[in-house]
């Protein structure tokens, strides 16, 4: 079967790609705006994109009647925002955040999150994540509809159990991340792994 996502199944393109290309990473974005008030929303259009300069991307896609979400007005206003990683334990939380909150309303009270002070930028990091990457905004490209914010990672706050100090890695047996699966309700969990080792 052949679909034509530019076509025929243009406005079916978004449901279609988002079941589609799982499990993705949820990247639960807190931003500021000028006047200092927090925004905290989730996007699973994200990912790492490089290490060297450490570099991330989101997609934030615009409101219903085509005006910026508040992230996406916020970074271009302030150039700066942290990107929280979404585990088991605030899944929920994460969820509350996706809500339509006026501009300028802080989505972390009602989700029962805490914001904890960045050491670079002036977004808030999430108390309750996993690992929180405080971003300088590199860039944003639009292409079409889509927006596609490039962060320069500054610095990387992690729970002290899930860093190896001797071998400076990550403890990933420790790290139980969520991910985004079929549009428009379902998530995984990622404890069920298995190791293939690259052929050299």
């Amino acid at each position: 079967m052949e679909l034509d996502l530019e076509g025929q199944l243009a406005d079916r393109a978004y449901p279609i790609l988002a079941s589609l290309v799982t499990p993705r990473p949820i990247a639960l974005v807190t931003t500021v705006n000028p006047d200092g008030k927090v925004n905290a929303a989730p996007f699973s259009f994200f990912n790492m994109l490089g290490a060297s300069p450490p570099i991330l991307g989101f997609a934030p896609g615009d409101r219903d009647d085509g005006t910026p979400k508040d992230t996406a007005r916020n970074i271009r206003l302030t150039h700066e925002f942290v990107v929280n990683l979404v585990d088991e334990a605030i899944a929920e939380a994460m969820n509350k955040c996706a809500a339509s909150l006026p501009y300028g309303e802080n989505e972390l009270l009602p989700a029962g999150l805490h914001a904890a002070p960045s050491s670079m930028v002036k977004p808030p990091r999430i108390l309750e994540s996993p690992a929180s990457l405080e971003c300088k905004e590199w860039g944003t490209l639009q292409i079409g509809d889509n927006r596609v914010v490039i962060g320069m990672v500054k610095r990387l706050h992690l729970r002290e159990e899930l860093f190896d100090v001797d071998k400076q890695r990550v403890r990933t047996d420790k790290l139980f991340l969520i991910g985004r699966m079929a549009s428009p309700h379902w998530y995984c969990r990622t404890r069920d792994r298995f190791e293939m080792i690259r052929p050299k």
